[in-house]
């Protein structure tokens, strides 16, 4: 309790002294300026906290803003999928129309050269005869191949999906026809050539999938 009132009546005579040796005007000045750089202090933390919750706003605004977008493109992305998918499913229907037709033509034709080298009585030459009809059928492929060329699928021709050893596959039910033990029947001809189209349709509608 003494040192606190000794204390008091020391800052008590510094006061005192101050204004006896400044005078009172430059001791009211220094308290003003004292009590104007607290206010400034207390004044620069209040704009400052101001300024930390608007950026604070600011930034959770921005996560709300950037989760909305992206959930708008996640909603767009799945759209595009939905559509490329629907078209894809459509472009492949409108293709295998297409295909069918050239492939069920073939096989006409193909039957066709099978009754016609029977009735030109040359097959004894087995290697003539193996190249004529793998001449002719090579024709048969490459105007297939032709018409395709008008369509297109992922930005390639349809005819680059094609497989030269599709004439060769043709080529040996052909000749399996031809020479026959059990003799000329044109129902069990288009059976088989039937058959090997149908195999080549698969083939051919794998490779568009790959």
């Amino acid at each position: 309790m003494n040192i606190i009132l000794l204390q008091s009546i020391d800052a008590v005579n510094h006061t005192a002294k101050g204004i006896y040796d400044y005078g009172p005007l430059v001791v009211t000045s220094a308290f003003y300026l004292v009590i104007t750089a607290s206010f400034m202090a207390l004044l620069f933390k209040w704009f400052r906290k101001i300024i930390e919750q608007i950026l604070d706003d600011n930034k959770q605004s921005m996560k709300q803003l950037l989760g909305g977008q992206a959930m708008v493109l996640d909603k767009v992305d799945d759209l595009g999928s939905t559509l490329s998918e629907g078209l894809r499913v459509e472009t492949q229907l409108r293709i295998r129309n297409i295909s069918g037709w050239a492939f069920d033509l073939s096989v006409e034709q193909t039957c066709r050269l099978i009754k016609k080298c029977r009735e030109e009585n040359h097959i004894d030459d087995h290697e003539a005869e193996a190249k004529k009809i793998r001449t002719a059928l090579q024709v048969i492929h490459d105007d297939r191949c032709s018409k395709f060329d008008t369509f297109t699928y992922k930005g390639k021709p349809l005819s680059k999906y094609c497989n030269q050893a599709w004439v060769e596959q043709v080529a040996q039910v052909v000749e399996g026809e031809i020479y026959s033990p059990d003799g000329a029947n044109n129902g069990r001809a288009y059976n088989n050539v039937k058959t090997a189209y149908d195999l080549i349709k698969v083939d051919f509608y794998n490779r568009l999938n790959q």
